[in-house]
């Protein structure tokens, strides 16, 4: 039993939903849980959705999803001939599912209205890619993920119920490989014990995987990408680039923890319980040998870096100059848990608290008007935050050239650096 991801990138056209069918004829002989995600920009395009609702733009919400429609009804005609009438039924389906919605008004959160619009994206890809790889030959069984992974109603970052989740793909899953060798499913969603949509977080298709391979005691892991393999910095960040063959669980945990969108934070541990290697697969020229992560020791690893843009930096000051003490530290951490808002940097002095976060502008207003009651507040916007492990003095003269640092925080691994 394998587990394959493709994510949206690997499907964003004709020619590479093609290119998907010919990657699986080779391994057709193999049982195969695939995890699918939404088409090219269609999770990028459905947030412009539901930001429209949330607004009160029914129109205009109603207009952004009908070019998705058309896109995806599009995309199924130019690959589909004798499987197209009931692909498109299901899909007209799950048309209505967020229609119905965008017709009514807004009355709960943006969080909520996020995961039920949002969560099509996977449903409408997956349903093309199965009926196109059943026209193919390769037969395939199609299951709607939200019927399997249980989860909490934390919208936008859901907690999954694991024992309910086992149980279910027990249940339903395991069967389901007794009728065809490959099984089809969703990356990224779930649902509540109300079947009310969730997603699991940015890049949660990831974790889906991890989560199926983990259950299905899967022999491997492999991650279908546009490049020929982990890299030491995003190639669509830096010019020159060093591809690494060989990582393992510990190091994957430190680039994820420090923002590298290689791999979901969240996972790597359900393959590390069950000492299941990862595969990152290049479906352009799968020949190349890509990168394998398991539990095996590194030696001479490249500085491998990670750049985060659109950072705001978030310093307060006790208002009479009083030291800062916990009870001030623990309110903030507080107001980040209860926002879902991560530090990714913090300093600490005598009088003021200093953190750096993502930029999600919503959250980032709540936090510095609740903080405001009872500290000095300034924000810093537009900044970068650089991180560098297995550094070099060289490396960081070369990435810091011509940069204000703001900030820095140095350990013999890693140096982490705010920049202007």
């Amino acid at each position: 039993m394998k587990v394959f991801k493709f994510g949206g990138i690997s499907i964003n056209s004709v020619e590479r939903i093609s290119n998907l069918g010919k990657i699986l004829q080779f391994w057709q002989e193999e049982k195969i849980l695939l995890v699918v995600s939404a088409m090219g920009k269609t999770t990028n395009a459905l947030e412009k959705v539901v930001e429209a609702f949330v607004d009160n733009r029914q129109d205009d919400a109603l207009q952004l999803f009908d070019k998705i429609k058309k896109q995806h009804i599009t995309t199924a005609k130019y690959v589909l001939v004798t499987h197209y009438l009931p692909c498109e039924k299901k899909l007209k389906d799950f048309f209505t599912e967020v229609e119905w919605l965008l017709h009514d008004e807004p009355q709960r959160d943006y969080d909520y209205y996020y995961d039920q619009i949002v969560c099509i994206g996977e449903l409408l890809s997956t349903t093309i890619i199965s009926a196109y790889l059943n026209e193919i030959g390769l037969s395939n069984t199609w299951l709607d993920v939200r019927d399997i992974i249980r989860t909490n109603d934390d919208f936008r970052n859901a907690a999954v119920d694991w024992s309910f989740t086992t149980e279910k793909i027990n249940e339903v899953v395991k069967p389901s490989f007794e009728k065809t060798n490959f099984v089809l499913t969703q990356g990224f969603i779930g649902a509540t014990d109300e079947n009310e949509s969730t997603t699991l977080g940015r890049e949660g298709s990831d974790f889906t995987a991890a989560l199926f391979a983990n259950v299905l005691d899967a022999t491997d892991v492999t991650f279908w990408k546009d490049v020929e393999s982990v890299m030491n910095a995003d190639p669509k960040q830096f010019e020159t680039v060093t591809p690494i063959n060989t990582l393992n669980y510990k190091e994957l945990i430190e680039m994820s923890f420090y923002g590298a969108q290689v791999i979901h934070p969240k996972t790597i541990k359900p393959l590390q319980n069950k000492n299941i290697p990862l595969y990152v697969k290049c479906f352009i020229d799968p020949d190349l040998a890509g990168t394998i992560i398991n539990n095996q020791p590194l030696h001479q690893l490249p500085p491998i870096i990670v750049l985060k843009e659109k950072q705001v930096l978030l310093k307060v000051t006790t208002k009479d100059f009083s030291f800062v003490g916990d009870h001030e530290v623990g309110q903030l951490y507080g107001m980040m848990e209860e926002l879902h808002l991560k530090p990714n940097l913090t300093q600490i002095g005598a009088i003021d608290f200093t953190c750096v976060l993502d930029d999600w502008p919503e959250k980032i207003e709540k936090i510095a008007g609740k903080a405001a009651s009872f500290l000095d507040v300034a924000l810093s916007r537009n900044l970068s935050l650089l991180t560098i492990r297995h550094y070099t003095e060289d490396i960081i003269d070369e990435l810091t050239k011509g940069k204000q640092i703001l900030l820095r925080q140095q350990t013999t691994d890693t140096v982490q650096m705010l920049l202007q």
